[in-house]
């Protein structure tokens, strides 16, 4: 635990720094990642269970449903890494069968989630090592010597590569590729295209827990970063782009209002909005695509009957 701190500096210092960025653009911004502090994980675990929000409810379906012929793809595999490892709900299908595994590394920046979750895997899984990654999975992970390092897998799920635009997601998966190492393979989660209304319902859902999400990111800066946002002074929107083909999430201000971070000043304007999230929906082929273009392969997809979500299994072939 002695690591904990310097880390968390290091962390802190990280998040000012693109906070600040992001709102001295012309457009305002807030990197997602920063949603996952303790409270912005347990309200993403209680958006999972709304019955609007299909994303989760569908993938844990295909995971459930073709989780021995996931396993049977990967069952050479020494170490997994799972990437935003959350609650580690769905990778549970997997470690339950694979026999080979020898570590699992859970990536993850919310650091206090993390290690209570590795807590309970390590109770669950007494076999395995199961060492937690506090670390910003957009930037390089260097996997520790110790990890078995010639069979390599990378678990992504969640739809997560479809909040990064698709040259960041090409390169964040060469980062990904980089660290599987040529061979090695990425188990990643694929949201697909659908109908708006169904878009719409699940990232504007009638219970406000969305919102609740997106607002605590504010809170989150005004604790962390001793900024005084008037939360009440700021809405939640949702909107889908269709040229784009993506889920738009924003933050937008009520008032004209100034806002102070640390020693800087931020002035909105009434509607201005600061930009939080983009959800990226790809058909199979799009995403096959983008993923030859980070030198990956498809090797084999799973989705539902309804064809919402993909579970994909990619290939390094190319590094």
């Amino acid at each position: 635990m002695d690591m904990i701190a310097p880390l968390q500096e290091v962390i802190l210092e990280r998040f000012y720094q693109d906070v600040v960025a992001g709102l001295s653009a012309a457009d305002k911004s807030l990197p997602c990642k920063y949603f996952y502090d303790q409270r912005g994980s347990q309200l993403f675990d209680q958006i999972c269970e709304l019955d609007a929000y299909y994303v989760t409810r569908t993938e844990m379906n295909i995971m459930q449903r073709f989780a021995h012929e996931i396993a049977a793809e990967l069952s050479h595999v020494e170490t997994l890494v799972e990437l935003g490892s959350g609650s580690s709900v769905k990778t549970r299908l997997l470690l339950d069968q694979l026999g080979r595994l020898a570590v699992y590394a859970p990536v993850d920046i919310s650091t206090e989630h993390l290690y209570e979750t590795a807590v309970a895997l390590k109770r669950d899984y007494p076999r395995l090592s199961v060492t937690p990654l506090s670390a910003d999975f957009t930037q390089p992970i260097c996997l520790p010597e110790s990890f078995p390092q010639e069979f390599v897998a990378a678990y992504f799920p969640g739809s997560t590569i479809g909040n990064f635009e698709p040259h960041q997601a090409i390169q964040l998966l060469r980062a990904i590729a980089a660290t599987c190492r040529l061979g090695g393979e990425l188990l990643i989660g694929v949201d697909l295209e659908k109908p708006e209304a169904v878009l719409q319902s699940a990232y504007d859902d009638p219970q406000q827990v969305t919102a609740e999400f997106n607002l605590n990111l504010l809170h989150r800066i005004n604790r962390e970063l001793d900024a005084d946002f008037q939360i009440s002074q700021f809405r939640h929107v949702a909107q889908f782009n269709s040229a784009a083909s993506r889920i738009e999430l924003y933050l937008e201000s009520l008032t004209e209002q100034q806002v102070t971070i640390g020693q800087q000043e931020f002035h909105f304007a009434p509607g201005e909005r600061i930009l939080t999230e983009y959800s990226h929906k790809y058909s199979i082929a799009q995403f096959t695509e983008l993923a030859a273009a980070a030198g990956f392969a498809v090797e084999e997809y799973w989705t539902d009957d309804r064809e919402y979500f993909a579970v994909m299994l990619l290939r390094v072939v190319k590094h």
